[in-house]
């Protein structure tokens, strides 16, 4: 029986640090290669940078949310803030642990000396001078907060010199690693010698000032990153975004992040000159941003992963959209090289019968293949209509700079509404009328990028059924109207499943068919993956399935609010974690159905955001193959008891006895071994 006050939900925040808790764990492994367990310091320090851009705030700024933001949350988040600090200084200590007593001499055996918090060798110190002066010095910013007011840009790193002089006063030298590599590299003999441009900076300081500073030490500000729009705004949504962009360096200080062992005069003095008192205030290592980890200027192949190969497609026919138009393709990137991505966008730009192309794009690579294959579609005279989200995060600026390169090539843009993003990663190929097939799509749980799609699992189905084809007609004609973003008409989707009209509805009637079955005493069972977890409903309906004996697996990588294993709630529901070499990122829903299971894979987490606030697709498997290739996958990942740990009812991580099983590593064996080319179907 469910004891009366045992809570029913974990805190987000509080889920999500035992999430970053757990890249840091990878990092821990001596049997992770060492490059790469540097690469997990860095995702660690990247996912944290974040958090304190974009939750920090929320807990920080209680008084300026809106009264209807406040109510259900006024009494926890005191409490939440308190917690999150312990934990991440908790988590920050061990980072420290991890590098400088295991990664750093571990390196030393490989003989690659990284210079930490020590003098400059003085084989290399010509070579490191030199370079201050070649490179170093044309990037520099001397700054004298003193005298005029100055506003540190968010996570830009500064080294403080204080001289203790009346005149003199505080002096700030930017670290301009935004504009050159974070980490100098030489090599003596067999010894690879990296040194930060930090200390080489540092080590010139002669040069810069012409007193000796009596304390020198490197800091850095963190500032809230949400773009601040207001319900009532009106205006060019791209043109607002560009000016907010640039504020958004200069917003809201959530953290002041500075050496340890600086006076507290010096430090109370650079914070009332920063305007800084009302940020957080915290003693880190001698250096920060340790995310440029993954610009390591050393490439040892055999202190990496160990390359594995992709799985390649065989055709059965001339081309891509012909095999498309036989049977339904599914792709299992990075397992599966992502060229047929590529191809579908390239093929459109040439095959005669396509007349017209639609797509969203939600992050867009650098330099984006498929971006470039749609300019070309519009200058060889298709119709082509890219839907760009203007309010992906930290990806805005790029996204911003294609869609104008675009516009110019004829491409006609529709930008996301300011109160709904679209998150869907959907694009569909209508051909000539008369033609047999008159349409064929792509549908993913990943976004349309060929750099992210070498690190993230994901899915994408390729298919020409007219069930698909005619609902995402429907859904792209929604999109493309006035009415996108003000109204939700009753739009008949029973195919589809789209957040704002039938996602979230649909989601709740699977939950209650398997309830069903099982206070009828049949066989029930659910299997969901997420990336995050959150959205109440949901949850609760998980609850009520658990208390009627439906057997629930959970595979969650990120924020997960559910409390499994409760007596009396949630009994029969397990939570597993995996963090390996590839960022698990796939959404996949499995209901049981009594054996005739119901698949659906889509971009949409279980969260708030993606259920009330964003244009989402999930798209059902249909196929009997297809779907056992699904549960295949999932069957190994429930399996993991290598990468994975089993989450708890308060959201920390439990170590699984030793095991064999590492399901990233067996599902790349099964890909090549069982359906490289059953993905054809």
């Amino acid at each position: 029986m469910l004891k009366k006050r045992e809570k029913l939900l974990n805190s987000r925040d509080i889920s999500w640090l035992s999430f970053n808790g757990r890249v840091l764990e990878e990092a821990a492994k001596d049997e992770v290669p060492l490059l790469e367990r540097l690469k997990f310091l860095a995702i660690y320090s990247s996912n944290l940078d974040e958090f304190y851009r974009v939750r920090i705030p929320v807990l920080m700024a209680l008084k300026e949310l809106k009264k209807r933001a406040i109510a259900s949350q006024k009494l926890i988040k005191k409490g939440i803030l308190k917690k999150t600090k312990k934990i991440i200084e908790t988590q920050q200590a061990y980072f420290g642990s991890i590098l400088k007593q295991h990664i750093i001499p571990d390196l030393k055996n490989k003989n690659i000396h990284l210079v930490y918090n020590e003098d400059i060798p003085d084989c290399i110190k010509k070579k490191t001078d030199r370079f201050f002066f070649d490179t170093i010095a044309a990037f520099l910013e001397i700054i004298h907060p003193e005298q005029k007011a100055f506003s540190p840009k968010n996570n830009q790193l500064y080294l403080a010199a204080d001289f203790g002089d009346a005149n003199k006063g505080l002096a700030l030298v930017s670290i301009p690693s935004d504009e050159i590599p974070r980490f100098f590299h030489t090599q003596i003999e067999n010894t690879h010698y990296v040194v930060l441009i930090d200390d080489i900076i540092r080590a010139n300081l002669k040069y810069i000032f012409t007193q000796i500073p009596q304390c020198v030490f490197s800091f850095k500000v963190t500032r809230d990153a949400e773009l601040d729009l207001q319900d009532e705004f009106n205006g060019d949504l791209a043109n607002e975004i560009e000016k907010l962009l640039v504020l958004r360096d200069y917003g809201l200080a959530t953290r002041f992040l500075y050496a340890p062992g600086v006076p507290q005069p010096t430090l109370n003095h650079l914070i009332r000159c920063l305007q800084l008192e009302h940020a957080n205030h915290i003693e880190g290592g001698v250096y920060h941003n340790l995310k440029d980890f993954f610009a390591f200027p050393i490439r040892d192949q055999q202190l990496q992963y160990a390359k594995l190969p992709v799985a390649e497609i065989t055709y059965q026919h001339a081309s891509l959209f012909e095999e498309i138009k036989h049977r339904d393709l599914l792709l299992h990137t990075p397992y599966h090289s992502y060229d047929p991505i590529l191809r579908f966008f390239n093929e459109a730009v040439l095959n005669p019968e396509v007349e017209e192309i639609f797509i969203t794009l939600y992050r867009v690579a650098t330099n984006s293949q498929i971006v470039h294959a749609l300019i070309s579609a519009a200058k060889n005279g298709k119709r082509v209509t890219v839907f760009v989200e203007l309010k992906a995060r930290f990806d805005e600026a790029n996204n911003i700079k294609w869609a104008k390169r675009m516009e110019n090539a004829g491409i006609r843009i529709i930008y996301s509404d300011q109160k709904l993003k679209v998150h869907a990663k959907i694009s569909l190929v209508k051909l000539r009328a008369n033609a047999p097939v008159n349409a064929v799509a792509l549908l993913s749980t990943g976004n349309f990028n060929e750099n992210t799609a070498k690190t993230y699992t994901d899915h994408s189905l390729f298919t020409s059924s007219s069930f698909i084809t005619g609902e995402l007609d429907l859904l792209f004609t929604y999109l493309s109207s006035t009415s996108f973003g003000k109204e939700y008409p009753a739009l008949p989707f029973q195919h589809l499943l789209v957040a704002k009209f039938n996602l979230l509805p649909t989601f709740l009637h699977h939950i209650n068919n398997e309830i069903n079955r099982a206070l009828n005493g049949e066989e029930a069972a659910i299997i969901i993956k997420l990336n995050n977890l959150e959205e109440e409903k949901l949850i609760h309906k998980l609850y009520e399935a658990s208390q009627a004996g439906v057997k629930i697996h959970l595979i969650v990588r990120s924020i997960c609010r559910i409390r499994p294993g409760i007596p009396g709630l949630s009994e029969n529901i397990r939570v597993v974690r995996i963090v390996d070499r590839y960022l698990e990122h796939g959404r996949i829903f499995v209901f049981h159905n009594s054996g005739n299971e119901r698949v659906f894979l889509g971009s949409s987490d279980w969260m708030d955001r993606n259920i009330y606030r964003r244009i989402e697709v999930c798209f059902p498997i249909y196929n009997e193959e297809l779907k056992q290739q699904i549960k295949q996958m999932l069957t190994l990942q429930l399996q993991d008891d290598i990468a994975a740990v089993q989450l708890d009812k308060n959201a920390q991580n439990v170590e699984l006895a030793e095991g064999t099983t590492r399901s990233q590593e067996e599902i790349h064996k099964l890909i090549h071994a069982s359906f490289r080319d059953l993905m054809y179907q």
